[in-house]
């Protein structure tokens, strides 16, 4: 995950790259509009941040130049959250909209929601998965496990298709708790291993493929 921040607020670009490096991203910085367009254009991002009141070219400026000549998502990060604002930078082109002050894990939370729908959306997704003996139908929410269907809860299910979707990838706990559980979900880390203790147990033998990433969460690997 490749990020470019753009914000005049030093402190504001520091506690974003922080949270973006601590989970595995790179992370490269804009102080203004002129400078977030020219490294959009010299660099392949994943997602922009992009602040919308800045010095000599401000965000909604800066992302009508950029979707130009790229498709970028963008999210804009404002103290103004006036809805004239919001819907403002969705007509530009942005991607969602974030009001100041934020948590810098609703931001990271987006982030994720927003490269999702991004990749989902140029890349079509597969019905059904096999990985041995572990079937997974996507579409009619069932899975076997050699043979024989598995019974998961609701959230047992959503869980192993976003481990599938995501599969490769270093998930934090905190990662599955904002994708899986939502934004607003207000559990902690627990919730996560429990939920994925009992996933485990009706894969049987194929709890395998739910490796531990020791203080870090998980990785689905098959």
């Amino acid at each position: 995950m490749k990020v470019l921040i753009v914000d005049d607020e030093e402190m504001i670009r520091a506690v974003l790259r922080e949270y973006i490096e601590f989970e595995g991203g790179e992370a490269d910085e804009a102080q203004d509009g002129m400078e977030a367009v020219k490294k959009a254009r010299e660099n392949d991002y994943d997602i922009i941040l992009m602040d919308v009141m800045m010095p000599k070219l401000d965000g909604f400026s800066a992302v009508k130049e950029i979707r130009k000549f790229k498709n970028t998502p963008v999210i804009m990060l404002s103290a103004r959250g006036e809805e004239y604002d919001k819907l403002f930078g969705f007509e530009i082109g942005s991607d969602d909209y974030v009001t100041k002050p934020f948590s810098p894990k609703e931001v990271m939370a987006r982030i994720h929601a927003v490269i999702n729908r991004s990749k989902g959306a140029s890349a079509p997704k597969r019905d059904v998965y096999e990985f041995e003996g572990l079937k997974i139908d996507m579409v009619g929410r069932n899975v076997y496990v050699d043979g024989e269907r598995a019974d998961l809860t609701p959230k047992e299910y959503e869980l192993l298709f976003y481990f599938v979707e995501n599969r490769g990838v270093a998930l934090t706990r905190e990662r599955l708790l904002n994708q899986v559980w939502g934004y607003d979900f207000y559990g902690d880390d627990r919730t996560v291993d429990t939920h994925v203790k009992m996933l485990r147990g009706n894969l049987k033998s194929y709890r395998k493929f739910i490796v531990t990433l020791r203080g870090l969460g998980y990785k689905f690997e098959a």
